[in-house]
């Protein structure tokens, strides 16, 4: 990254978001990006690229690959981010946001990473086919507590991506193709989770949104951890949210909706005014 600007209010030229082309926008991490663009308020394009194109994508614009597969290659996703008023180029979510906090701290909503203290944990194990983590950022990083909270709430929904998986909305049989080539299943159809398999999936998902409820239950006055204050926290949950909304059967979502009296689905519809996408 180069260049900074003082405290300016908005970049001066619209910046080039880079998400995974679907048929409605389901990936995680561009959901968390978006969420954090429009709570700033800062003028954007979205370019939107075919799953089997990100490599070259990303290879084309200087944007290294911020994860690795078990065998140390790179495993090359989106978002992406340039800024050309600072010619600034991020290629991880949590990156994004704190280069747009940083960098435009008096755009938008305020304040991404108000100082708090995120007491949730998550360390159960993930499916062997579930996309790998962003690495956390070491100790004494900047906003370190929601750095972890970022990586916690990340493993807790993974760890039930398989309810997901198959219904992802993708653009094309090329981009199904690439997907279970990454993940090193045999099939499209091994994404899928079903029967009594999928109700203990279910089961384990309430389990453990009950569990994260507690942090959003401190303040009462909500729907946000922070009550009426929006903050980087409520886009890291809202972005699996909105995947989840993408990649599930409606019966099935609208059933995690009324969970623990129904305040996830309160955080949801809060974060309704920051999640506009552009086709």
């Amino acid at each position: 990254m180069t260049g900074h600007l003082t405290t300016p209010l908005k970049p001066s030229e619209a910046m080039d978001f880079y998400d995974i082309a679907m048929r409605q926008p389901a990936a995680v991490n561009p959901w968390k990006a978006r969420l954090a663009l429009n709570f700033k308020s800062v003028a954007y394009k979205t370019t939107w690229v075919p799953l089997p194109d990100i490599e070259k994508v990303r290879r084309s614009l200087g944007v290294p690959a911020c994860r690795t597969l078990a065998d140390g290659s790179d495993y090359f996703t989106l978002p992406i981010l340039v800024d050309p008023s600072t010619n600034s180029k991020l290629g991880d979510s949590f990156d994004i946001a704190v280069y747009l906090q940083k960098t435009y701290p008096d755009s938008g909503a305020g304040n991404l990473f108000p100082p708090q203290e995120i007491d949730y944990t998550y360390d159960q194990d993930l499916p062997a086919w579930a996309p790998p983590l962003s690495k956390r950022k070491e100790e004494g990083a900047p906003f370190d507590e929601y750095s972890k909270f970022n990586m916690y709430i990340d493993r807790a929904f993974s760890a039930h991506v398989g309810l997901m998986g198959s219904n992802m909305p993708l653009d094309s049989q090329a981009s199904k193709d690439e997907l279970v080539r990454r993940a090193g299943v045999k099939a499209w159809e091994d994404f899928e989770v079903k029967g009594e398999a999928r109700e203990q999936m279910i089961e384990s998902l309430r389990l453990m949104l009950g569990d994260l409820a507690k942090l959003f239950s401190k303040d009462t006055t909500g729907p946000f951890v922070l009550g009426k204050q929006a903050s980087y926290a409520d886009l890291i949950v809202g972005g699996w949210l909105y995947m989840m909304h993408a990649c599930v059967p409606d019966n099935e979502w609208q059933e995690f909706r009324s969970w623990h009296g129904g305040i996830f689905a309160r955080l949801y519809d809060g974060l309704e005014k920051f999640a506009e996408w552009q086709r």
